[in-house]
């Protein structure tokens, strides 16, 4: 997917008037040091922005990408992890990692077509960019790129049949990679735009603080809310997006965005706390709810909910104990046993 800090990082270079080289992870396969989706800038005067994986195969990507500002083209090349290529890395992966190299010039139209798209993921909309790679051969004389909006408004060139758009699409709609398509001999690689999901985690002990770090490393959009000030606090949650002191926890949701691509994280200091974010987080639309604590503390709350009015249906949607069965027994543990579960929730989700 293209994530919103790509599109940050993009966009002020194209206004400095500066082409820039974007390098994609566009499929692997075997074990690899990086994942599909993986994005790296490179810059004229060398520098680079993100990464691909590391070693040899980001400063090939770097060469590349040097190369292309040099010569206004975009390009293709396979990286194979299980031969030579490994062998100068003192490493044998066993995988084949396909990069494209994209040639991305400060044009009006790269403009004024990273400005919509920044706009967009600013609004919170999911949207897609397609961009034409041309006839099946490794070098790509010039890309051509469409900007698919969630009203169906497009920025940027597609001069093909709306059918082929509408398949395009379609075959991106639940992809957490980037998908490259060949339609009658030509390629085209669709991506899903997206901000990050938003992730909400009530309590600011030290599993939370554990739990926190963790989840903005990989592109959770997190906020961390309790009712004291020395614990929610920005000496303890420099990296998270939000940290929010509340009167209490009795209206905790109040004024927070929810939706099918919220994740709510209960971890407060006590079971009424507890049972009170759960109430409320019950109420809402979101798209996981966890809720640290034993399997004996869950069924006592199960109980009360129920005694309140919660049917069986709403009591199943939420999970406690939090996170997978890793025989976790530290802060930190517990912490990469519920982050582990968000990474494996999103990933069913194809969000």
């Amino acid at each position: 997917m293209l994530i919103k800090w790509t599109v940050d990082a993009i966009r002020p270079i194209l206004e400095r008037g500066e082409d820039l080289a974007l390098a994609t992870v566009i499929s692997k396969s075997g074990s690899a040091p990086c994942l599909a989706g993986s994005k790296m800038i490179v810059q004229r005067d060398g520098s680079s922005l993100g990464t691909i994986g590391g070693g040899v195969l980001e400063a090939e990507g770097q060469r590349r990408g040097a190369r292309s500002l040099q010569s206004g083209k975009s390009e293709i090349f396979t990286f194979d992890l299980s031969g030579r290529d490994a062998a100068s890395m003192n490493m044998i992966c066993g995988g084949r990692v396909q990069v494209l190299i994209e040639h991305i010039a400060a044009d009006d139209v790269n403009h004024r077509l990273f400005t919509a798209l920044s706009d967009a993921l600013v609004a919170g909309e999911k949207c897609y960019l397609v961009s034409d790679l041309g006839t099946d051969a490794a070098a790509i004389e010039a890309m051509g790129r469409c900007l698919v909006r969630a009203d169906g408004s497009r920025q940027g060139s597609f001069p093909y049949p709306a059918a082929l758009l509408k398949d395009l699409l379609a075959q991106a709609h639940r992809s957490t990679y980037p998908v490259l398509a060949v339609e009658d001999g030509r390629r085209f690689l669709v991506e899903r735009c997206y901000v990050p999901n938003s992730l909400y985690i009530f309590g600011a002990g030290h599993v939370s603080q554990e739990v926190a770090e963790l989840a903005e490393r990989i592109e959770f959009q997190t906020t961390v809310l309790d009712d004291r000030a020395e614990f929610a606090n920005r000496e303890r949650f420099p990296n998270v997006h939000e940290v929010k002191v509340i009167d209490s926890f009795d209206a905790c949701m109040s004024g927070l965005v929810i939706d099918a691509d919220s994740y709510l994280v209960i971890v407060t200091r006590g079971h009424a706390h507890d049972q009170t974010v759960l109430q409320q987080a019950l109420k809402t639309n979101a798209g996981y709810i966890g809720m640290l604590g034993s399997r004996k503390k869950n069924i006592e709350i199960r109980k009360r909910l129920a005694a309140e009015g919660f049917s069986e249906a709403e009591l199943e949607c939420y999970t406690c104990p939090i996170g997978l069965d890793i025989d976790a027994e530290t802060t930190a543990e517990i912490a990469v046993s519920i982050v582990a579960e968000l990474i494996q929730t999103r990933a069913r989700k194809g969000a």
